[in-house]
């Protein structure tokens, strides 16, 4: 079984795949506090309770833009697992041609969307990822990484308004009824749900215009589902394209080095 890991800046997922199925899956929050022990503890228990023991993983390929955790969860590889990881960025290649400025600044797991996406599509795409930040990625027709766009997650800015302003509560990220609000919590629901989409449709029609091709326009992450109901823009949803992405990369690297 290969064990595929994308840690972020807010959680971090976790994949097993018997040969190319995904046969179990979960999450933990990113807390950089936590050893060793702790992330062996937990991960123990997780693939327990999915009937996976330690021994039955025999490969791991991380992902990850948090350097401090991938420490940690390295270390947890070898010493629980027994397995040194391949690590997307150091020991092993993407098999994607980065068109940044300087490649090294692209963030592991907007190269392994990328390679996803343009496996099941073979097209030009722009990759959305609701994450803790939202990304744009582009990928042209044959399969090259262009760039993209980073801003703020919507968890990220509803939490702003909560803590920078007085009289502002906490909110539930929902799909309002109607975009003017008659209360304070339906307003700001508003502001963030059609605020989200309006700046999903703004950036996929520039960079459309940008890329001068018809781009699908996919998206993952947290938020995917609830965005995606509320635009045509969206035309699939791909909840597991991060861990899809590093199977495609290890099932790669083995063949290359066979």
């Amino acid at each position: 079984m290969l064990l595929a890991i994308d840690i972020g800046n807010t959680s971090i997922a976790f994949g097993v795949y018997k040969n190319r199925e995904l046969s179990a899956h979960f999450r933990l929050g990113t807390i950089k506090g936590r050893g060793v022990d702790e992330y062996a503890v937990f991960l123990t228990s997780l693939l327990a309770s999915k009937g996976i023991a330690f021994g039955d993983i025999k490969a791991v390929i991380i992902s990850s833009v948090v350097p401090p955790v991938l420490e940690i969860i390295r270390e947890v590889c070898k010493e629980s697992l027994e397995i040194d990881p391949l690590v997307i960025g150091e020991n092993v290649d993407s098999g994607i041609q980065v068109l940044y400025d300087n490649p090294k600044e692209v963030g592991a797991d907007r190269i392994v969307n990328a390679v996803a996406g343009y496996d099941k599509y073979h097209q030009s795409l722009i990759i959305i990822d609701f994450g803790t930040a939202t990304t744009f990625d582009c990928v042209s027709q044959n399969g090259e990484y262009l760039g993209g766009v980073i801003s703020p997650g919507i968890a990220i800015s509803a939490e702003a308004l909560f803590q920078r302003t007085s009289k502002l509560p906490r909110v539930d990220i929902l799909k309002p009824t109607t975009a003017i609000g008659k209360n304070t919590i339906a307003s700001m629901q508003s502001g963030l749900f059609f605020g989200y989409v309006s700046l999903v449709e703004g950036m996929v029609k520039r960079i459309e215009m940008e890329m001068q091709s018809s781009p699908l326009v996919i998206a993952t992450g947290g938020q995917a589902e609830l965005i995606s109901n509320g635009t045509d823009v969206i035309k699939h949803v791909e909840p597991h394209l991060t861990l899809e992405g590093l199977r495609l990369i290890y099932e790669r690297s083995r063949k290359t080095d066979s």
